[in-house]
């Protein structure tokens, strides 16, 4: 583990050469929170001599588990340093800073689960059929090196400006194969890693499993089994058949496609080789299909932004001209703009994706700060001075899964609905303004979502039902090797008895035999005698 000396910069020379020596905080700038997760934080930032947007990952060792958090770091350091594919995430280094590690990775627009969650539809079949032929091939990829992803999910799919398709999040990862650790989000999980513990070793096909069920995730916006808690729905996976897509509208490729990755028998299930030539993935497609998708998500978002700001313009309207609004007159004014909302996502398309663009700003950025510009006027309540919060200030921390992924996330500018004051509108107001600084494609209408805090608490809540399960598991694994041993003691015990008494069988089959052979001699001896005295006695009779 490294010294607490300058920088936090290892002593062996061989872990100094995995790190830059520079000060991080002299190298990035701009840094805005756009994730979150039990692992610590993801952050946008900007590189001050490239000027190049990157996302950066940082990851304390300090506190409880040190060892152990370092040496993970350390694991996905190495893990990501040997990654060389355009559908992978591009590592660009890593610096050490406080106990903290900045993991430096390219900036990505978000990810297929971020599409998801704007649009509130799956995606189309062709638009499925691109973003898994995309993992199929980093997946491909991995196999080939012996590495084990162990954590697909939409999630974990991260699209780019130019809608490249792109593996991330390598915190689960094995650089080898096979392997046995109990790690993955619960829902995506495949039986055999459920059942490590007590059947021995898996290998990457376990990566197929998972990508069956993210397709139907994509397919059905949510994984099979998700209404259940994580611990009925890893006994399900391990001990029930296989899903399979619920819909009929999908076509037949599509469905031999995911029943093909959820076979239940690993040595059954297709590699991921052998499925880049599955007629799903193969199927003929736009080879902008995934660009326009992003495209038409910029469209949408900047419709729910427009929206959202008109939205927060009444409200300080009101506020200043009638006073604060009751919750009664907030209540309408949401249901009004989810009803917007939904005239304005109608169209027959998906087009989820919230995130942050990589390159300049991005339309739903442009679009509210055109529209704070145009209307100043209406709003002379505020002045430059009142603006007490900024981005930085702002909360940014987006929903994570127990394993959370590294794509663009949104800054979260505003809270849920709540009783505001004036001067939190005008906060918020000009968080959205200094959003100008901070390219992102995600709606700022749903960054205040109130659903997000159920989502967050039952993602808290997962995550202790799997340290629970995992505690479980073991003290589970613990008392079957005392079994074990006390069996195999006891087995030796018995085992030593039954050569004991084979033995002493074995002599008294020995002697039984000898038995007759003795009783012969000592008979002819006898007769002998006998015969002997007679003969005697016989002289003795003559003789007289």
């Amino acid at each position: 583990m490294p010294s607490s000396t300058r920088k936090g910069v290892p002593k062996d020379p061989e872990l100094a050469d995995l790190f830059f020596k520079d000060d991080p905080e002299d190298v990035f700038c701009d840094l805005h929170e756009i994730g979150h997760g039990s692992f610590g934080a993801v952050y946008f930032a900007r590189n001050l001599y490239s000027n190049e947007v990157v996302a950066i990952k940082k990851m304390s060792y300090n506190g409880k588990q040190t060892t152990e958090k370092w040496q993970d770091i350390i694991k996905e350091v190495k893990f990501l340093g040997q990654l060389r594919h355009p559908n992978t995430i591009e590592y660009k280094g890593c610096y050490l800073k406080d106990n903290t590690a900045w993991l430096v990775m390219e900036y990505c627009l978000g990810s297929a689960s971020d599409l998801l969650e704007v649009h509130k539809k799956p995606l189309q079949e062709l638009e499925i059929a691109a973003i898994t032929h995309g993992a199929l091939l980093g997946l491909a990829y991995l196999h080939s090196h012996n590495m084990i992803h162990r954590d697909v999910k939409a999630g974990n799919i991260l699209l780019t400006e130019l809608g490249q398709v792109k593996l991330a999040d390598f915190g689960s990862a094995s650089i080898a194969s096979p392997a046995n650790s109990f790690v993955g989000t619960p829902y995506w999980m495949a039986p055999e890693v459920i059942l490590a513990m007590d059947e021995g070793q898996y290998e990457g096909k376990v990566d197929i499993w998972s990508l069956g069920i993210t397709c139907i995730e994509l397919a059905e916006r949510k994984p099979p089994l998700f209404n259940m808690n994580a611990m009925s729905a890893l006994y399900h996976i391990a001990q029930n058949d296989s899903p399979t897509l619920q819909s009929n509208e999908w076509s037949d490729p599509f469905r031999s496609f995911v029943d093909y990755c959820l076979l239940k028998i690993p040595q059954d299930r297709p590699s991921s080789g052998e499925l880049l030539r599955h007629d799903f993935v193969r199927r003929e497609r736009s080879p902008r299909i995934l660009i326009d998708l992003i495209q038409r998500t910029k469209d949408a978002v900047r419709e729910l932004d427009n929206l959202q700001y008109r939205k927060m313009k009444k409200i300080l309207y009101q506020e200043k001209h009638n006073g604060p609004m009751g919750e009664s007159q907030e209540e309408e004014e949401d249901s009004e703009a989810a009803s917007c909302k939904m005239n304005s996502l109608g169209s027959n398309h998906s087009i989820p994706s919230t995130s942050v663009s990589t390159g300049s700003r991005s339309s739903s950025v442009n679009s509210m700060q055109e529209v704070l510009d145009d209307s100043c006027s209406d709003v002379t309540t505020m002045h430059p001075q009142d603006y007490s919060s900024t981005l930085e200030s702002s909360p940014h921390t987006k929903k994570a899964e127990p394993s959370v992924q590294l794509g663009g996330r949104a800054p979260q500018g505003h809270p849920a609905r709540v009783r505001r004051s004036s001067s939190d509108k005008s906060s918020q107001a000009q968080n959205y303004k200094n959003q100008s600084a901070f390219a992102t494609i995600k709606s700022a209408s749903l960054l205040g979502d109130p659903s997000r805090s159920t989502s967050m608490s039952r993602k808290s809540e997962l995550r202790e039902q799997m340290s629970g399960y995992k505690r479980m598991r073991r003290q589970h694994q613990k008392q079957l090797i005392a079994l074990e041993n006390k069996l195999k003691a006891e087995m030796d015990e018995h085992r030593l008895k039954l050569q004991k008494e084979e033995t002493q069988a074995n002599n008294a089959y020995i002697e039984l035999e000898k038995l007759p052979k003795r009783h012969a001699v000592h008979s002819e001896k006898e007769m002998k005698t006998a015969l002997t005295d007679e003969k005697k006695f016989q002289q003795q009779i003559v003789a007289q």
